[in-house]
């Protein structure tokens, strides 16, 4: 079977042997991607405010001190909700990424690549800022292509230089916010105040990102999606009949034919596709979402409004194109919410839940007890016995603390070899020694497993465990 492009006949197939972007050649096809419009667009718009509004404002926010989120990988520092992470609590982001393994597997195989079109940040910030501004300065995607089949003058010349000025400058700002969830906004102002000099490498940060980020939205575009990420390729294995897809239902709209205004008796055979190509035209990856399901197809839906827009132009129902399951157009059911995909909600909402539990209930201070290598236990005159211990402690939270240590459950003492108290600097770490006194009569094991209270003031602020040898006997 052969169809149509304007005048030239090819295997319909022929789609497969290549990705949208690229020609027979295996040379680049830039995309003129043409206006969006419709109910989709419009909440998406909506969802991308809200982006928006996050990004460039968590920076500013602080909880208790601390910024709300700040991911510092070269002093191996996070916070989280307020909470800072040490490599400590390497667990803790063990944890978070199985979760996030299980999130992604799970929610791609029920739900196909929502989180991609709706919320992803390469597709928001290219379809809803830089596209945007693209199409104020240049026109729709006719417009564009003229432009760039036209000589360098004077107005090719403004339109591309303000357009491209606006660019590096958008990714000079976004840059400067995608640094501050790294360092901190109050080291990004030290930055920005404080002579260049002082900044070096932080300078060369925003550089860097910047030049990447005017790179990515410039020019790279739809290849992040369909040649980087490593996202669009494991759809391939993580969908199935079952999953969440925009569809094109071609049991209704095929075959297709161009729209004719004609009797309904006179009329051909065809389905409800009128063979358009809008859903082509407004694709941010270039698809044709006729074709199936695709590695490059992001779901962002812009193919739906599209579809629909046309569909109410020529008098036909909506939905030739929309969210549905291959089993669901295969079927003629409405998309249905399975089973299965209730089982996948239900893993991801206890799984999100255990971890938020675990982050909700961390200590502000935590600190391990090891007992001093190659020592035996000493003997303290007839009745009592000592072992020596280091303790190395860390303080989370955003305030000095001096602890003092207090044995729980067993009769003894504490005794500390500096003799000038456990103090921890703020979001520090601390290193004493000390010396657990246990009476012999306590001693009832070659290995005891004694627990150490830490307090400031009055307050327990932990237990900690650890061993103390000894003589077995009373």
């Amino acid at each position: 079977m052969k169809q149509g492009v304007g005048n030239k006949v090819e295997d319909p197939e022929s789609f497969r042997d290549r990705i949208a972007t690229v020609d027979e050649k295996g040379k680049r096809k830039w995309l003129f991607v043409q206006k969006t419009k419709g109910r989709l667009f419009n909440i998406r718009t909506w969802v991308s405010w809200g982006f928006f509004l996050l990004f460039f404002a968590l920076p500013f926010i602080k909880y208790k001190g601390r910024p709300l989120f700040l991911f510092n990988i070269p002093e191996a520092k996070f916070i989280i909700f307020g909470q800072v992470f040490w490599p400590q609590d390497f667990f803790i982001f063990g944890l978070a990424m199985v979760t996030g393994l299980v999130f992604i597997i799970l929610f791609t195989a029920a739900f196909g690549r929502l989180f991609c079109g709706w919320v992803c940040p390469q597709t928001i910030f290219m379809e809803m800022l830089f596209r945007k501004i693209e199409y104020w300065i240049e026109g729709d995607a006719p417009a564009q292509r003229m432009l760039k089949k036209a000589p360098w003058n004077a107005e090719k010349i403004r339109k591309k230089g303000t357009k491209h000025l606006v660019f590096f400058l958008l990714s000079f700002i976004v840059s400067n916010f995608f640094l501050a969830y790294i360092i901190g906004m109050d080291e990004l102002l030290k930055i920005i105040r404080e002579p260049a000099m002082e900044h070096i490498g932080g300078l060369s940060a925003i550089i860097i990102f910047s030049a990447v980020f005017y790179g990515v939205f410039a020019s790279f575009r739809e290849q992040v999606c369909t040649v980087v990420c490593p996202y669009g390729r494991l759809q391939g294995v993580l969908l199935d009949k079952n999953s969440m897809i925009v569809a094109y239902d071609y049991k209704r709209g095929e075959p297709r034919g161009k729209f004719k205004k004609v009797k309904e008796e006179e009329a051909p055979p065809l389905g409800d596709c009128i063979d358009c190509y809008q859903c082509v035209k407004v694709c941010p990856t270039g698809i044709d979402i006729r074709n199936g399901t695709q590695m490059e197809c992001v779901g962002c839906t812009s193919c739906i409004d599209a579809c629909n827009h046309m569909m109410d132009a020529v008098g036909r129902p909506r939905g030739l194109i929309r969210y549905a399951s291959e089993t669901g157009i295969a079927e003629g059911k409405k998309l249905q919410y399975t089973g299965r995909m209730k089982f996948y909600t239900i893993l991801l909402v206890v799984l999100t839940g255990l971890l938020t539990a675990l982050l909700l209930s961390r200590k502000d201070v935590d600190g391990t007890i090891i007992r001093a290598g190659g020592m035996l236990y000493q003997e303290r005159g007839t009745d009592s016995v000592s072992n020596l211990y280091t303790l190395q402690t860390i303080n989370k939270s955003i305030k000095d603390l001096d602890l003092r240590l207090k044995l729980e459950e067993v009769p003894g003492e504490i005794f500390e070899v500096s003799g000038k108290g456990i103090h921890i600097p703020r979001e520090g770490q601390g290193k004493n020694s000390f010396f657990i006194v246990l009476p012999r009569n306590a001693i009832d094991k070659r290995k005891l497993k004694v627990k150490v209270g830490l307090y400031d003031g009055d307050k327990k602020i932990t237990t900690l465990s650890t061993n103390f040898m000894g003589p077995i006997g009373k």
